[in-house]
């Protein structure tokens, strides 16, 4: 079957996509305090399911309070927040969309004034004032990634991405230049990816063989070694309990930074493993319906959209209307991201971008 933009993709679990569009988890600081769901939250969410969106997939969301790692931060390691997610998932749902979560904790990465206490690492680190889990807080750790799946499937979310990238815990885990561990959880690359190996097994033991989990790696940056993240990636297809890959390349046609590696782009790095019956999806720069196209005539099974998803909440109607289709010039006004469905924290934290909105 030629794969077009909008052939569905059917996963392992069952569960199926209406087309090859994913929007890509993103920081965006508008939900409340406490980590439950905000309307401004739900809004920019739903509307993204809207405007075409095959899997819609909400931002990192911590599975401790002690790993936010972003004021206004969606949380998911409290049954308080579960009533939040319910509308959630449902009102994804209902514009035909796959409602997938995204579980996350930070570790080094939170904040010290967000989270009002010493952040917690793999091991100490003086230079971001980290204190090493004890190996029982690693355990406990392992529970709670679990536990926050299972409150996701309890929400009626079609299921859940593990958040292994971005520096964020478990890349701290994964990397040897951060993990010093000496116990089963540092040292060897089976030890350090241990603990990723051991939450994926235990949520798919407590969630069942029909909810749909997928893991995000991203190789380079924080100490990730390309050669360990494909190794890690091929071993997580051959366990047969992953329904999806998402690989973080921050630019799908960039090179690698590692001199051993640049003959080749870091996407056909990838496209070496033998991805056998788990799909995968690629993010970094696919901005235009040119890129999108580039990247599905490779063996990629479906495109992962953030910069062009918060310019146009209906992208994937665009491209599939038009494969010429390009994303609005940057900078844009205020007053056209809120009609895009921003919430003024989501403005403010997209400020933060050089040159993505007006002054």
């Amino acid at each position: 079957m030629t794969k077009t933009l909008q052939t569905p993709l059917t996963f392992n679990c069952g569960a199926t996509m209406s087309n090859r569009f994913m929007l890509a988890p993103m920081t965006n600081t508008q939900s409340h305090k406490d980590g439950t769901l905000s309307n401004d939250e739900y809004n920019w969410l739903t509307m993204r399911a809207k405007g075409g969106f095959g899997l819609t997939m909400t931002c990192a969301s911590h599975v401790q309070a002690i790993g936010q790692g972003f004021p206004g931060q969606l949380g998911i390691f409290s049954d308080v927040q579960i009533e939040g997610h319910k509308r959630l998932a449902a009102g994804i749902q209902k514009e035909g969309s796959l409602a997938v979560i995204q579980l996350h904790h930070a570790g080094m990465r939170s904040p010290e004034d967000v989270i009002g206490e010493q952040p917690v690492c793999p091991s100490e680190i003086q230079k971001h004032n980290t204190r090493a889990l004890t190996l029982e807080e690693v355990y406990q750790l392992r529970q709670d990634f679990i536990d926050a799946a299972i409150r996701a499937q309890k929400s009626g979310y079609d299921g859940v991405e593990i958040h292994g990238a971005h520096g964020y815990i478990l890349t701290q885990f994964l990397s040897s230049d951060i993990n010093k561990r000496t116990d089963i959880y540092g040292g060897s690359l089976e030890n350090r990816a241990r603990l990723i190996f051991e939450i994926v097994e235990g949520i798919r033991k407590a969630c069942g063989p029909q909810f749909l989990l997928g893991v995000r790696l991203s190789p380079e940056r924080f100490g990730m070694q390309l050669n360990e993240v494909k190794t890690i990636s091929q071993q997580l297809i051959d366990t047969n309990q992953i329904d999806f890959l998402d690989i973080s390349l921050w630019d799908v046609f960039k090179t690698p930074e590692d001199e051993a590696y640049k003959n080749k782009s870091l996407l056909s790095h990838f496209e070496e493993l033998d991805f056998k019956n788990v799909k995968w999806t690629v993010a970094g720069k696919i901005n235009s319906g040119a890129d999108v196209h580039k990247v599905l005539n490779t063996t990629v099974d479906f495109v992962s959209i953030g910069h062009s998803a918060i310019l146009h909440h209906d992208f994937p109607k665009q491209v599939i209307a038009n494969p010429d289709f390009k994303p609005t010039p940057t900078p844009v006004s205020i007053s056209y991201l809120k009609q895009e469905g921003l919430g003024d924290e989501f403005v403010t934290y997209m400020k933060r971008w050089d040159g993505f909105v007006e002054d």
